[in-house]
C-alpha cells in the first residue's frame, strides 16, 4: 500500500519537528510550542517538491520573524538518510523541500513490487459496502442511462475494492408492482390481438408500445396457442409476466456480460413481498410511531422524519418548519404496498440482514427528490440511512453524431438500447467514456470520436501510450536490452524534467484511487490516466531510451515499463482493455 507523495509529505512534517525540537534544545528557539504548519506540493516544480509553512505558522508562538524561525529550522535539518536531498527558504519564510533520488527509485520499486495492486490503500478497512446501479426495469431492453450507470457503478465499486472495502455489486430486479401488471397486460393485449385483429382488441392507452412487447406475445402464443384466450386475469397476470421477465433478464444478464459487467448477486423485489418482509418493515414504522392512517391508506409521516434529518444536519427548527415536505403512502387502500415501502423494506434488507457497513445506489437524476425521503425513512427504522445510504446522482447523456444529437436507433426508431449501442462502438470506447466524467456533469458522448483512432479519442490516447510502450520494449529486447529490476536501476540517470514529472505522475496514482474512492468519482481514474499517458508521451519524445549510456538506458527503459504497469493497472479499474499493438 504505497503511497510514497503521502510518505514524504509525512516525513516533511517529522522533519521540521525534529529540527525544531533540536533547536529548541540549544536554546536557539523557544521549546514547547504546539506548531501546525502545513506541507503543500507548490504549484510550479521550481518551488520544491513539498513547501512547509512550519515557520510562518510558529511566527507568533516563537515571538520571531518566519525567515529567521526558517534558517534555524534549514540549520537543524539532518537529510542524510531521508526521501529529500535538499531544503531552500522561500519568499516570506516558507520550506522548500527536494526530492533525493531515492524517493524515484523507491517509486518504480513500487509499482514492480505488485503491478496489479499498485494504488491500493486502506480507506475503506476492510468494511462491506454494496454498490448497486443499473436495476432497470425488466420490462424492456436497456438503454443509454443505463449504459452510464452500469459502468459508473461497476467502476466505482473496482475503485472501493481497491481502497480497501468489501465491495459487493448488485442489481435490483423490479419484479413486482404496477410496472409488472401493466408488462403483463401489454403482453395480454399483443397476445389477443393476434388471436382477434388488432382492431378488435384495444391496447392499454398507458401499455408498453415496444416492438419487444410484439415479440413476447407471439413467443407465448407460439406456447400456449389461444389457449389463454379466455383465461382468467389472476391466471394470465401471473402467467405472461413470469413467461416475459424469464426471457427479458437473461437478455439483460446477456447484454450486461457484454458490456464486462458481472453482478455478485441479482436481487428480486417479489422475493421481499412473498417472504412477508416489506409488511414486516412497514409494521416496525408502525410501531415506533412513523406512520398514521387517513382514507384507508397508511402513510408514513415523512414530513417529521425529514424535519428531524435536516435539524440533526444543522437546520433550525424554523427553516425546518418552512420546508414544503410531503408524507408518502406506504400501504394503499386496496391492501397492495408501494414501491417506496418495498424500496425501504429492500434497504433495511441491505443494513440490517446482510450486514452492509455502507450502500452506495446509482440513480439517475430524476430521483434526486427520492434520495432525502429514503435516508429519512432508514433514520426512522434507527439504521442511520442519513450516513450510511449514499446515492450517486447520475446526469442525462447526449447521444451525438456529426455533431447532431441522436435519440433513436435507425433500427427500431426506438431509444437507443445498449445492446444496439455495443454493436455500433466497441465495449472499450463505451466504458471509458461513460466514465469520462463525474456522474454530476452531463456527458456529451459522440459516437463519431469514439471510433476515431487518433489522439483526440481519449480511449485511443491511452490506450496506444500502452501499446507504444509494449512495442517499444520489444524493439530494446530485440537490441539486447532487457527491463532490469528497481534494485539495478540508479534512479540518479534519471535527471531530465520530463523523466522527473513522469515518475512523480506514477507516484500520484495511489493517491487518486484513494480519492475516488472517497468521493465516490471513479472518473478521476480516467483524468489520471490522460494525464499519465500525455506525460510519458512528452518523455518518449523528449528522451531517447536506446542510447549508449547504459545506466541512462537502463533506467529509462526501467521508467517506461513502469507506466506500461500503471497504465494496465487503471485500464483494468475501468474495464477497458490494455492492448500489446495497435
Amino acid at each position: 500500500m504505497a503511497n510514497l507523495i503521502q510518505t514524504a509529505r509525512e516525513q516533511v512534517a517529522q522533519l521540521t519537528q525534529s529540527a525544531y525540537e533540536k533547536a529548541a534544545a540549544q536554546g536557539l528557539l523557544p521549546a514547547g510550542q504546539e506548531i501546525r504548519g502545513t506541507v503543500e506540493v507548490p504549484k510550479d516544480s521550481k518551488n520544491g517538491d513539498f513547501a512547509s509553512s512550519f515557520a510562518m505558522a510558529g511566527a507568533k508562538a516563537l515571538h520571531m520573524a518566519p525567515r529567521q524561525i526558517a534558517q534555524i529550522i534549514l540549520d537543524h535539518l539532518e537529510l542524510e538518510g531521508t526521501l529529500f536531498q535538499r531544503a531552500e527558504i522561500a519568499g516570506p519564510g516558507f520550506l522548500n523541500f527536494f526530492y533525493a533520488p531515492r524517493w524515484y527509485g523507491e517509486v518504480l520499486g513500487a509499482v514492480e513490487a505488485d503491478p496489479k495492486g499498485y494504488g491500493a490503500c486502506d480507506e475503506g478497512k476492510g468494511q462491506r459496502v454494496m454498490v448497486e446501479f443499473v436495476s432497470a426495469n425488466p420490462t424492456g431492453p436497456m438503454h443509454m442511462g443505463n449504459a452510464r450507470g452500469g459502468v459508473l457503478g461497476d467502476t466505482l465499486a473496482n475503485v472501493l475494492s481497491r481502497a480497501g472495502w468489501d465491495a459487493w455489486k448488485e442489481f435490483y430486479v423490479n419484479d413486482a408492482g404496477n410496472q409488472i401488471h401493466k408488462f403483463a397486460m401489454s403482453i395480454r393485449a399483443r397476445y389477443m390481438q393476434l388471436i382477434l385483429g388488432e382492431e378488435n382488441y384495444p391496447f392499454p392507452e398507458d401499455g408498453y408500445q415496444g416492438e419487444d412487447i410484439r415479440e413476447l406475445a407471439q413467443a407465448f402464443h407460439e406456447v400456449h396457442g389461444d389457449a389463454y384466450r379466455d383465461a382468467p386475469e389472476d391466471k394470465w397476470l401471473d402467467d405472461m409476466s413470469a413467461f416475459g421477465l424469464e426471457r427479458n433478464i437473461p437478455k439483460m444478464k446477456d447484454d450486461l456480460r457484454k458490456y464486462g459487467i458481472e453482478y455478485d448477486q441479482w436481487f428480486f423485489e417479489s422475493e421481499l413481498h412473498d417472504s412477508g418482509y416489506v409488511a414486516e418493515t412497514v409494521d416496525m414504522l408502525s410501531q415506533k410511531g412513523w406512520t398514521y392512517e387517513k382514507d384507508g391508506a397508511l402513510w408514513l409521516n415523512t414530513t417529521q422524519l425529514l424535519k428531524e434529518k435536516y435539524i440533526r444536519e444543522g437546520k433550525t427548527r424554523e427553516q425546518a418548519d418552512k420546508l414544503d415536505l410531503k408524507d408518502d403512502v406506504l400501504r394503499r387502500a386496496n391492501g397492495f404496498y408501494t414501491y417506496f415501502a418495498a424500496d425501504i423494506a429492500y434497504h433495511r434488507n441491505k443494513f440490517e440482514k446482510r450486514g452492509f457497513d455502507k450502500v452506495v445506489n446509482v440513480w439517475g437524476a430524476d430521483h434526486h427528490g427520492h434520495v432525502a425521503r429514503l435516508q429519512a425513512a432508514l433514520d426512522g427504522l434507527g439504521l442511520d440511512g442519513s450516513n450510511r445510504l449514499v446515492i450517486v446522482l447520475m446526469q442525462l447523456v447526449n447521444l451525438l453524431q456529426d455533431g447532431k444529437p441522436v435519440r433513436m436507433s435507425k433500427r427500431t426508431g426506438k431509444a437507443i438500447a445498449l445492446h444496439d449501442l455495443l454493436d455500433e462502438i466497441s465495449v472499450d470506447a463505451a466504458r471509458y467514456y461513460f466514465n469520462n466524467r463525474s456522474a454530476t456533469s452531463p456527458l456529451d458522448f459522440d459516437l463519431d470520436l469514439a471510433v476515431r483512432q487518433d489522439s483526440d479519442n481519449p480511449v485511443y490516447y491511452v490506450q496506444y501510450a500502452h501499446a507504444r510502450i509494449c512495442s517499444l520494449i520489444e524493439r530494446m529486447r530485440e537490441a539486447g536490452a532487457q527491463v532490469c529490476p528497481a534494485r539495478e536501476v540508479d534512479a540518479c540517470a534519471l535527471a531530465q524534467p520530463e523523466e522527473l514529472a513522469l515518475v512523480k505522475t506514477l507516484a500520484q496514482y495511489p493517491e487518486e484511487v484513494r480519492l475516488a474512492a472517497r468521493d465516490y468519482d471513479p472518473s478521476r481514474i480516467n483524468r489520471y490516466l490522460t494525464t499519465l499517458a500525455g506525460d510519458f508521451h512528452r518523455f518518449y519524445n523528449a528522451c531517447r531510451c536506446m542510447v549508449d549510456d547504459p545506466c541512462i538506458q537502463a533506467a529509462r527503459l526501467k521508467l517506461a515499463d513502469t507506466v506500461r504497469l500503471v497504465l494496465a493497472n487503471g485500464l483494468g479499474l475501468l474495464g477497458v482493455s490494455a492492448p500489446v499493438k495497435m
